[in-house]
């Protein structure tokens, strides 16, 4: 565990609290006076769950990476190019690369170089863990695509394994609306076919991320997944 960085003991529910509040107040005025207990009630909480998971992950050998420093998103909305100029996001959240293999990902993982990812999100109402490829390189899902066309069984194998269905469901992400070219348009797999994201996730209760078992949770649920995203990976 990282020397400055606490043990995780849960999330208070005044960070809930805190997120609901900044939903209704997203302007600086109203939060730089609260700075402080957002990093105490957000900002420091989320580091403790990275190391907590980092750990989580390594002692069940899940190729996944948690950096207190690196797997944080900042609360800070990019508003450049946005009509909404809300300066906070009203969420925290977190990703996991894939750290087996080697290659670069991008500053926060989760498929932006190929290479699949975890992700953690908290909001008021919507706790959420999901995992896969969001929006994968064009040579990806063309492989992606070309396993599931010519070997649909061995991906039906992954994808529909009982522990990862009951865990996560099906595979999900935004869809083309049609099969993409090159497919019959009566393809049995049609639907797997459209898949523009490789992704897969599962909701959490607030009583999940109040308590100090949350590192477990999570690296138990990807364990599950360990097989499809290692597959994701080596496509």
């Amino acid at each position: 565990m990282a020397a400055d960085t606490p043990a995780f003991t849960g999330f208070r529910p005044e960070a809930i609290q805190f997120l609901a509040d900044l939903t209704e107040n997203n302007s600086r005025d109203w939060f730089q006076p609260r700075k402080g207990e957002y990093e105490r009630l957000l900002k420091e909480p989320l580091a403790a769950l990275c190391v907590g998971l980092d750990e989580a992950f390594r002692a069940r050998d899940i190729p996944l990476e948690a950096d207190p420093t690196r797997s944080p998103f900042r609360i800070y909305r990019d508003v450049r190019f946005s009509k909404d100029k809300s300066p906070y996001k009203t969420n925290v959240a977190a990703s996991f690369p894939w750290a087996e293999g080697g290659g670069e990902d991008g500053p926060h993982g989760f498929g932006e170089s190929g290479n699949p990812g975890g992700y953690f999100h908290m909001s008021p109402g919507e706790v959420y863990i999901g995992g896969g490829m969001w929006r994968p390189p064009t040579a990806k899902l063309a492989a992606f695509r070309a396993a599931v066309a010519e070997d649909t069984k061995a991906v039906r194998r992954l994808i529909d394994d009982p522990r990862f269905k009951q865990t996560f469901g099906a595979i999900s992400g935004d869809k083309l609306t049609r099969v993409p070219a090159g497919f019959p348009k009566d393809h049995p797999e049609a639907e797997l076919l459209k898949q523009k994201d490789l992704t897969f996730g599962r909701r959490l209760a607030d009583d999940d991320v109040f308590s100090a078992g949350l590192p477990d949770l999570i690296a138990d649920s990807f364990l599950v997944a360990v097989p499809v995203m290692r597959w994701l990976a080596t496509l």
